[in-house]
């Protein structure tokens, strides 16, 4: 038996428990890891209030969480990369998650072997919002160097990442974050820091290759208007709106986490080289992860990624 942070149904904070369940054993082409950290994400509240349940399926008990780090234990038939021993980082399926736990289930494809300068903790906090930011900006718009980048919500999970992933492309980049971001943002490598609350697109026409909204507070007319003939917007909130148009054009493109054996070697080199570096608000163990996550789902607060380990 093993513990791990589950639901019943969908609904609200209220609906999480801490449960005892069979150690789950891995089918062919899927590892089973020994879990060493695991990090939240907004997505995590999303499917289990039942906004996701077209991608995550309906059917329960369910695990909470996707990004983990550990050690490989157990591998299923058919996989061909990792053995038992393994040290590794990845990413748990939007159907069965279940990476807040002491073990968790994974496909070979979704994990890679993880750097072996990056602890744990950091390595499970870059994963999803890496692979989303990569996913925007190397495989959609690849981006070049001294291409202009505007990324709103630099600040955040996904935007710092974007951020850094930008920077390595050799891009120019002006972001938006609260005031007092300011200087943590230059810090990053953001050139030009724009207020979010004074933030007013129409005073940017034409400027930018690229659009990244990771805060989702932009329409597509307005990403439309900062963009240069040939730009993109890239989204990763998606409204009907922007679901509908990005199917009648090529320069409004909606951005979901999809992990690849290449995204995750590249990210996991990036961090070994220290060009990807996540923020780390709070790390709280097993038993202590329902409250920390009724915390940071109610008040936002830590600002960082909250991250998941072993009871000691």
């Amino acid at each position: 038996m093993m513990k791990r942070v589950q639901y019943h149904r969908f609904g609200g904070l209220e609906e999480l428990r801490l449960d005892d369940v069979p150690q789950p054993e891995p089918g062919p082409g899927q590892i089973r890891v020994r879990v060493r950290a695991a990090a939240a994400n907004p997505m995590d509240w999303k499917i289990r209030r039942g906004e996701m349940k077209m991608l995550s399926g309906s059917r329960f008990p369910r695990g909470l969480g996707h990004d983990f780090a550990g050690v490989v234990d157990a591998v299923g038939p058919d996989t061909v990369r990792l053995k038992p021993g393994d040290e590794v980082v990845g990413v748990a399926t939007i159907r069965a998650a279940g990476a807040f736990a002491e073990s968790v289930i994974a496909e070979e494809k979704n994990s890679v072997l993880k750097a072996p300068s990056m602890a744990f903790e950091q390595a499970a906090a870059l994963t999803l919002v890496a692979v989303t930011a990569w996913s925007g900006l190397v495989m959609r718009a690849q981006v070049r160097p001294g291409q202009s980048v505007f990324i709103a919500g630099c600040l955040g999970g996904v935007g710092r990442a974007a951020v850094q992933i930008a920077r390595m492309r050799g891009a120019r980049i002006t972001g938006s974050c609260s005031a007092g971001g300011r200087d943590e943002a230059l810090a990053l490598g953001v050139s030009d820091v724009v207020d979010y609350q004074d933030f007013d697109a129409a005073g940017y026409p034409g400027l930018f290759d690229v659009v990244f909204d990771t805060a989702g507070k932009l329409s597509l007319s307005q990403c439309g208007g900062m963009l240069k003939r040939g730009g993109q917007s890239l989204h990763i909130v998606p409204t009907f709106a922007k679901m509908i148009g990005s199917l009648f054009s090529p320069r409004r493109r909606l951005v979901f986490g999809n992990p690849t054996p290449e995204s995750l070697a590249s990210i996991a080199e990036a961090g070994e080289r220290g060009q990807l570096i996540p923020a780390i608000g709070r790390i709280v163990p097993l038993s202590e992860a329902i409250p920390a996550l009724v915390e940071l789902e109610m008040t936002g607060l830590p600002k960082g990624k909250l991250v998941v380990v072993p009871d000691q």
